[in-house]
């Protein structure tokens, strides 16, 4: 009887273990990025609109997709993604949250739409005063091109693509997000 309590005992150890390794393993960044550091989180918070992504189920069939942030009285930041549905013709946003991971110096975040799954948000290059920036996921699978406009320069987007690919992204699958419309979420 001693033995079966012991092996149930370290099965659910394990499987805790297990889970706590598998939610720390999604607040990653992809294994040739770095997170831009000096990162000023007051300077970053605002409206971004989104230029190119690689294409993933949250974000299917949207254009004019804005991401929004602002802090929230928790020291964590309040993430409202929004766009419009070309195929279902309707505006759509989500709300989450992220935190930090680290340190508030370096922009490596984790950010979660559905609590408690976190996943990785790394700023991994900004250019021209917050203006431009390249943000990797936790992985080669996800991957932002933003902008504090609609558009971007083509030497600041070929600038992002090489970073991109120097990393290991296959920037061919980006999507370029049109910016066609006035979006309700930003009070354009």
């Amino acid at each position: 009887m001693k033995a079966k309590n012991i092996l149930r005992a370290g099965l659910v150890a394990g499987g805790v273990a297990g889970g706590l390794l598998f939610l720390n393993s999604c607040s990653s960044i992809p294994k040739k990025a770095k997170a831009v550091e000096n990162f000023d989180l007051k300077r970053y918070l605002g409206t971004w609109y989104e230029i190119a992504r690689f294409d993933y189920r949250f974000e299917r069939e949207l254009n004019n997709a804005v991401a929004q942030y602002s802090l929230n009285e928790n020291g964590s930041v309040k993430v409202v993604n929004s766009g419009y549905n070309y195929k279902k013709k309707e505006w759509t946003s989500v709300e989450g949250v992220a935190k930090f991971r680290n340190e508030p110096s370096i922009a490596a975040l984790k950010v979660s739409f559905f609590w408690p799954f976190y996943s990785g948000y790394n700023v991994i290059a900004i250019k021209e005063n917050y203006k431009y920036a390249l943000v990797a996921g936790k992985n080669l699978d996800y991957l932002w091109i933003l902008s504090r406009e609609k558009t971007i320069p083509d030497e600041v987007k070929n600038s992002f693509l090489e970073q991109a690919q120097k990393i290991g992204y296959d920037t061919s699958k980006l999507i370029w997000v049109r910016q066609n419309k006035a979006n309700p979420y930003v009070g354009e």
